[in-house]
């Protein structure tokens, strides 16, 4: 365990309890060092978790923002890409209960700039990712439905585009490319007169082309893929929606490895995965983990077995302390796949780890479950 110092007080922060942690928590809290943030930063509604990740230098350039809806979003973002949907989908769900419920519904309808309809679609929408990263992708589908109607209330086009691109996303992972392919051009037609934004009409290019990867039409996925790339070369003339997600080079990255891992082009697959790797940082936790992931399976269908473990190795090191039921049923999907190279001694050696590694995170991810399913 290289990650103690995080990780305890993540667990004393999150209420787990002890006799679910595989490490044991110290008598009393460790100390540690606090870098000073400017005070607006942090808000009397923002939840203690997303305080904790805004305070610790887990993200070096968080936006600061005078609106508490924006200082949250970003504070959560942040969280999220170092311990998973899993822990904070919970803690989304009480400040969309707690916090914005009250404004939706009451007199106040909006603060500062920010509609309070996109405000609530917004926080929809990610919890309908935690909610898919904790593997309950029924609630994630629920949550990205009402997020819709909240950003069309909020008359957002830009952000109902980004929910569309979601959308797509949650059906690809569903095996359901013609809907992908149907709801990113959705996202598409909703942009119309809305001020350009080049980066999620790149994503909604990549969703599409992901669709056709599926239905095995590599020509009309290379040309939405060229398309993707042209439009993440633009330069907007104004900032897009805030509540929409950065898409960068990277995340086309990411679309790119899996299109040419679906449509059986294993060098190209391989080129792009190690590209993302470069490409985010440390605070990118979770997107290095699935570009690992990815990496390692285009390795084990070239046969290049040792070439994988050595990748597991450095993934059961990065997962420590991070919470998403997509990675470990990706961990699951890897076991079966190097099962047949058991004879491997670089295979036999690291199987142990990755079954103690699974049975330790399913027992968490039991316990996690059941809070995200009453939370939903």
């Amino acid at each position: 365990m290289t990650d103690l110092d995080r990780l305890i007080p993540w667990a004393r922060t999150l209420g787990i309890p002890p006799g679910l942690l595989w490490f044991k928590l110290p008598e009393k809290p460790q100390s540690r060092s606090v870098p000073r943030v400017p005070s607006r930063t942090v808000v009397p509604s923002l939840p203690t978790a997303v305080q904790y990740a805004v305070l610790t230098p887990f993200d070096s350039a968080l936006p600061l923002s005078d609106e508490p809806e924006m200082t949250t979003l970003h504070a959560f973002r942040a969280a999220d890409r170092q311990i998973g949907g899993g822990h904070l989908y919970p803690t989304v769900t009480s400040y969309l209960q707690s916090t914005l419920a009250p404004r939706l519904f009451g007199t106040q309808t909006s603060r500062g700039s920010t509609s309070i309809f996109t405000a609530a679609g917004g926080f929809t929408e990610m919890a309908g990712w935690m909610a898919h990263d904790a593997g309950h992708d029924q609630l994630a589908h629920q949550h990205f439905r009402r997020s819709l109607a909240l950003a069309q209330m909020g008359d957002d086009p830009q952000f109902a585009a980004h929910v569309y691109a979601s959308m797509s996303h949650l059906s690809l992972h569903q095996d359901e490319p013609d809907q992908a392919i149907s709801l990113a051009r959705q996202g598409h037609a909703t942009l119309g007169d809305a001020p350009p934004a080049p980066a999620l009409s790149a994503r909604l290019y990549a969703m599409e082309a992901r669709g056709l990867a599926a239905r095995a039409d590599g020509a009309a996925c290379a040309d939405s893929l060229k398309k993707a790339e042209k439009a993440l070369e633009r330069s907007a003339d104004e900032s897009p929606s805030p509540w929409v997600s950065p898409f960068d080079s990277g995340s086309l990255a990411s679309e790119v490895a899996r299109c040419m891992r679906q449509l059986g082009k294993l060098a190209e697959a391989e080129r792009q995965a190690r590209h993302i790797i470069e490409l985010r940082a440390d605070s990118h936790t979770r997107s290095r983990v699935f570009a690992k992931l990815l990496l390692v399976t285009v390795l084990i269908a070239q046969g290049r077995s040792d070439e994988a473990c050595s990748q597991v190795h450095e993934i059961l090191d990065l997962i420590q302390g991070l919470s998403s039921h997509l990675v470990t049923q990706q961990l699951d999907e890897l076991y079966t796949l190097l099962v047949p190279y058991r004879t491997n001694t670089t295979v036999a050696e690291l199987m142990p780890s990755l079954e103690g590694t699974l049975r330790g995170r399913r027992d968490l991810y039991s316990w996690l479950s059941n809070g995200t399913t009453e939370a939903g």
